[in-house]
């Protein structure tokens, strides 16, 4: 197959994950005019969510296996029925339990399909350029704040929510069942390739892999930097208006986040193919902690927006580079098995942020010791990353541009 097909599969993985991900997150669009609506409380539907988080975190692992076996493309297609029929099915929901059922654990379920397995896919075709290639497939996240919320928001101004919701169930259907079809494995060769961890032709025990001091450190650098920025991302709209920014200015700063957060993949994905991917994530790490106790200090809407510059550029940027140095550690042959399970430690700590920034301020009446802690934990995620063991000699040589 043509090596150019590898950026079909690029902007295939960027697809989906723009609308797989919008379609998770634009619950918080539908959360007040459902609320209106039914009656239903909001921490209620909110809760949803947190499921969201949970089971995308285990699905992920799942579907990251069964893609090593299957293969992608299966995966993504059964994501892609499962997850307009979850919106379908709660666009009817009559009950709250129905409701928490349907999009709390089947949405978060069929989003899991597409994430670890498609960066994992993407990966396989990348022998240069993987950080880019990575970023760009992740890129697609940035993108849905800026397309599948707006349009939500159109839809249920228009139609109302539960119409709104059937639409965009529907709309997965139309994109992604056609988008699953594309999806084709990495060329052999690619497969063959060796990686520091494995030697080659080599399939160790998941065993072995999951004890290692490789994934360790990968999977709690990943929780640990998830964890930092979860809460105060979930909670930014609420502090921005304690600090006397008008609300609707207030949610304008997730969509400068969002927009920094795409700059941010595409930059420090290019970096890492550069000088390599430890050191720029342990920048991004740092500058991620730095802002986060910087936003004690913030005020005004135009420093609200300048340090969501920052901010949004750190934590989008480093999202992707697990993925790369996972394949360097492991090989491409467990990567969507390994990967998926570092995501699903990613996943709990993105659940544990907001849960622990709500509790700070229903007992402090302020978010303080949420920036503290939550810079203290991206300090941590820093220093965690410092024990990355080195890459492979080839890998060192190719990025300081010696190897022959």
């Amino acid at each position: 197959m043509s090596v150019s097909y590898r950026w079909v599969i690029v902007a295939t993985g960027a697809l989906m994950s723009c609308v797989a991900i919008g379609a998770m997150f634009s619950l918080a669009i539908f959360q007040e005019p459902v609320a209106t609506a039914t009656g239903w409380s909001h921490v209620g539907i909110a809760s949803a969510m947190t499921l969201n988080f949970i089971v995308m975190g285990f699905g992920g692992f799942f579907w990251g296996a069964a893609s090593d076996r299957f293969g992608p493309r299966i995966v993504v297609l059964i994501g892609a029925v499962l997850l307009g029929l979850a919106l379908v099915l709660a666009s009817r929901a009559q009950t709250l339990l129905q409701f928490q059922l349907t999009y709390g654990i089947f949405v978060g379920l069929a989003a899991s399909t597409f994430f670890a397995p498609m960066i994992a896919t993407t990966i396989g075709w990348f022998d240069e350029n993987r950080g880019l290639a990575v970023s760009l497939v992740s890129a697609g996240m940035g993108v849905a704040p800026m397309t599948i919320s707006p349009f939500a928001r159109w839809l249920i101004s228009t139609y109302e929510w539960r119409p709104a919701m059937l639409i965009i169930g529907v709309a997965v259907w139309v994109l992604l069942i056609p988008a699953a079809f594309l999806v084709r494995r990495p060329p052999a060769e690619a497969v063959e390739t060796s990686a520091d961890f494995v030697a080659e032709g080599a399939k160790p025990r998941l065993s072995q892999v999951f004890l290692s001091p490789q994934f360790i450190v990968l999977g709690l650098t990943f929780f640990a930097c998830c964890a930092a920025h979860s809460g105060p991302i979930f909670h930014m709209v609420s502090y921005a208006t304690i600090c006397g920014v008008a609300p609707m200015a207030a949610v304008s700063i997730y969509s400068v986040e969002g927009l920094a957060g795409l700059g941010g993949r595409l930059l420090y994905g290019s970096l890492a193919d550069r000088i390599g991917v430890k050191p720029v994530l342990i920048a991004g790490l740092l500058v991620q902690a730095a802002a986060l106790a910087t936003y004690l200090f913030v005020s005004r809407l135009g420093e609200f927006y300048a340090l969501a510059i920052i901010f949004g550029s750190a934590y989008g940027g480093v999202m992707p580079l697990y993925a790369v140095l996972a394949r360097e550690y492991f090989g491409p042959r467990i990567l969507g098995t390994v990967f998926g399970a570092a995501t699903m430690l990613s996943s709990l700590g993105m659940a544990f942020g907001p849960l622990v920034g709500g509790w700070i301020f229903d007992t402090f009446g302020n978010y303080s010791w949420l920036f503290i802690g939550s810079a203290m934990v991206g300090l941590g995620a820093a220093g965690m990353a410092l024990a990355f063991p080195p890459l492979a000699r080839r890998e060192q040589e190719a990025v300081l541009g010696m190897a022959p």
